[in-house]
């Protein structure tokens, strides 16, 4: 047999249509005893049983196949159908309705996926029935059919269960390896940031504009690593760490955050509203990456000649980060997959990035027990990170 006894009485019992078809089988002929048997050439097992006879047959209980007509069933891959054993010239004399004590019986036979034989819908009575009547035998007939294409859903479904397991295995792995490769890969980063950086106070003027690129790709590799194990640390610990702490100038990380993207791309202009003495339970270098991100996402896509905005407000309570570019509107069904892992509107964005800010950031939003939010229009689209106050946070921090 391909599958174990345990793994096809665990199947029988997962078609959920079992019990209703063997109750269904039993009001319809009077037999007061039905099961499914799994049945092999040397063997014979109930597999699932409605017992109104008190037989004494459980599930996984096994007969001598040689005192069994389903043996009979296997070896001509045939039913047998009997109304009164006492009126039947072939089984009157069979030692088989003489040991069980039967007169009415029937045994079809059941089929795996592959069209193997599995065994048989069988049921039986001391009493007897009217089975070989034409819409009885036919509705019969039917069951037994209904179960073995339950026997293929099931195998199909087992096995698509076990292949997303070994997929979901696969990943797990996979963001492992990432997260292991991109602390990594800080080490040897880190020497080439710091040696670009001695070679630039000690290298001729001519190398400058060489180091700056160095710098600038060093840079982007780091940012990248950083989005990749932000990635696998969000997926693989169920969010982003944060070292929460109590800030009392939070505009100062912000202001500076927004003065590197100014030296970065200096042909944007960035308007920044910040108030001063701005106080929050927080961690400040997440939100500086979560503004970094947004500022980043609004001069990729917005208008290239119009101002990019930053504006924050903080009161009852209530901390709010917007940032704002313009530009043509986001349309609704692309709004809701905005904040997904490695999505893209198109490929020509490809080469921008990969496609982990917007999530990352997101993501920041959460652990900080707030919420990142997009309004888009004709005119302008506008992210909004809003959070609500100290004691939420440390609140959620602690149920984490």
């Amino acid at each position: 047999m391909s599958q174990t006894l345990e793994a096809d009485i665990a199947t029988i019992a997962q078609i959920s249509a079992v019990p209703t078809i063997l109750e269904a089988v039993s009001e319809m002929t009077g037999l007061g005893f039905v099961c499914i048997a799994r049945v092999t050439a040397d063997s014979w097992h109930s597999c699932a049983v409605l017992d109104k006879l008190n037989f004494g047959l459980k599930v996984g209980a096994a007969l001598d196949i040689t005192t069994t007509l389903c043996e009979e069933v296997r070896d001509n891959n045939a039913a047998i159908i009997i109304d009164s054993v006492s009126d039947s010239d072939q089984y009157r004399d069979h030692h088989t309705p003489r040991m069980y004590g039967f007169q009415s019986y029937f045994s079809i036979p059941l089929y795996r996926p592959s069209g193997e034989y599995f065994g048989t819908l069988c049921g039986l009575d001391p009493a007897k029935a009217q089975l070989t009547e034409k819409t009885t035998r036919n509705t019969l007939m039917l069951f037994a059919e209904l179960i073995s294409r339950q026997l293929a859903s099931e195998v199909v479904l087992v096995e698509t269960q076990a292949a997303l397991t070994d997929e979901m295995k696969t990943a797990k792995m996979r963001e492992q390896f990432i997260a292991m490769l991109g602390h990594d890969i800080r080490t040897p980063l880190s020497t080439l940031m710091n040696g670009t950086e001695i070679l630039r106070h000690h290298a001729p003027p001519s190398l400058k504009p060489l180091l700056d690129t160095m710098s600038r790709s060093s840079q982007r590799i780091a940012t990248l690593v950083d989005e990749v194990t932000d990635f696998t640390r969000g997926r693989m610990g169920g969010g982003i760490s944060l070292n929460l702490r109590h800030e009392n100038q939070l505009e100062v990380p912000l202001q500076q955050a927004i003065a590197e993207l100014r030296s970065v791309h200096p042909q944007r202009e960035i308007i920044a509203e910040l108030p001063a003495g701005l106080a929050l339970l927080c961690d400040a270098s997440r939100l500086v990456q979560l503004l970094s991100n947004l500022l980043n996402n609004a001069i990729v896509h917005g208008d290239p000649s119009a101002p990019v905005y930053v504006n924050v407000q903080q009161s009852n309570g209530i901390f709010e980060l917007a940032v704002t570019n313009s530009g043509s509107a986001i349309p609704e069904g692309v709004q809701a997959q905005l904040f997904k892992p490695f999505w893209r509107a198109n490929q020509a964005e490809a080469r921008q990035g990969l496609g982990l800010g917007l999530f990352i950031a997101s993501e920041i939003a959460i652990s900080h027990g707030g919420v990142l939010e997009v309004v888009s229009s004709d005119s302008a689209t506008t992210f909004t990170y809003r959070s609500y106050g100290a004691e939420f946070v440390e609140r959620r921090t602690l149920i984490r």
